[in-house]
């Protein structure tokens, strides 16, 4: 793939892959309701069931389990409302669908009740424990596989062991995570996942919540029935099979994982080495091999962003952006980071397109703009 810029912001969007595109387009050429009964709606309705087949072995699931929506937002959203529980227990790191969500759903303890994370970045399982140690009214418990700011890896499947036993039903955000490494819905032992298309090279506007047999779980909609009755309205055929497609190559991306994270290793080394004081969050702690989150000292977050964009490299602040205006990081915040020094925190994030050559395009613009800000002295002339 062609790049004007040297693109390191997969974490916000991945690029479409050329084969999920074709896909899509060709589908748009058909035509046909999924529930329709004639040929034309029978020839969609099998267009989508193997795209469930696709996106069900990415993730380790049954395709009755897969149901498809519009992305990762509605996903969050529908997982945290479809138990009908009004007690739900989130990490202080979810992002801000599931943080949303949660404040608006739960109604017992005066809100969300909030699990901290230790300075890696990784959930307090003791404090979880405790928390839910603390009322026997039946919670929904949200916490996401991977960050979405640090890429720091929860260990999720200890989560959903606590949860169960005090039993509570798990949800789990892996939209950060699927396309990245590996992720089996089964041996995570939760009740609910939700996963994104456009976060590992298919289209926006498409995604799916992984929905284990037997859990309670309530559509948010009157309608036709479609989705197994649990997500009314006609489904989204050219996205849902280039989703399909996207998940099937998701495999050979999840295959250069130790490549990438070299390449990640190598821009965090040299990040180091131009300003020893630079903070390198969750490194400590496993995490997805694509991302890296550092600071620039005494460099806003902001003015690093702008900077680099007009340097031809893209990468985005450590906290997420809403609305194109950067704001303070929450999950830096409750790493215990001091709000000053999260203020100048970027992410860079690499994915399937990503070539060594984005990390020395992002290593020259971010040594330049360090040296004139002031900020690098010596250490930017000096650095190799």
């Amino acid at each position: 793939m062609t790049q004007s810029i040297a693109y390191l912001d997969y974490n916000a969007t991945a690029p479409v892959k050329p084969a999920a595109a074709a896909a899509a387009a060709e589908a748009m050429r058909s035509v046909g309701n999924p529930s329709s009964v004639h040929r034309a709606g029978r020839l969609a309705r099998r267009a989508v069931e193997r795209a469930r087949d696709r996106v069900a072995g990415l993730v380790g699931a049954s395709a009755s389990e897969i149901v498809f929506l519009s992305g990762g937002t509605e996903a969050n959203a529908l997982a945290l409302a479809a138990t009908g529980l009004r007690r739900i227990v989130v990490s202080a790191i979810e992002h801000d669908s599931v943080l949303a969500s949660a404040a608006r759903r739960a109604t017992v303890a005066g809100g969300p009740e909030l699990v901290p994370v230790d300075g890696d970045g990784v959930v307090d399982l003791g404090a979880l424990r405790e928390t839910l140690a603390r009322s026997r009214e039946p919670a929904l418990v949200s916490v996401m596989l991977a960050n979405n700011e640090t890429g720091v890896v929860q260990p999720v499947a200890e989560v959903a062991s606590i949860a169960h036993a005090q039993g509570a039903v798990v949800h789990c955000d892996a939209v950060q995570a699927v396309g990245k490494i590996p992720v089996d819905f089964v041996s995570l032992g939760v009740d609910m996942m939700s996963v994104s298309a456009h976060k590992l090279g298919g289209p926006p506007g498409v995604g799916a919540l992984v929905v284990r047999e037997g859990v309670r779980f309530e559509a948010d909609r009157p309608g036709g029935g479609q989705e197994f009755g649990r997500r009314a309205g006609t489904e989204n055929v050219p996205g849902i099979v280039a989703f399909g497609v996207a998940a099937e190559l998701a495999h050979d991306d999840i295959a250069r994982a130790a490549e990438i994270a070299a390449w990640r290793d190598e821009l965090e080394r040299r990040v180091r080495g131009l300003a020893p004081e630079a903070g390198i969050y969750g490194a400590a702690a496993p995490r997805l091999p694509n991302t890296a989150c550092f600071s620039m000292p005494g460099v806003a977050s902001e003015t690093q962003v702008i900077g680099l964009d007009l340097a031809g490299v893209a990468v985005s602040a450590g906290a997420a952006c809403s609305s194109g205006k950067v704001r303070p990081s929450h999950v830096l915040r409750a790493m215990g980071v001091p709000e000053a020094e999260a203020g100048t925190a970027i992410r860079a994030s690499l994915g399937w397109a990503s070539s060594a050559d984005d990390i020395e395009r992002l290593i020259g613009a971010w040594t330049e703009l360090y040296a004139r800000a002031g900020a690098g002295g010596a250490a930017a002339e000096s650095a190799a």
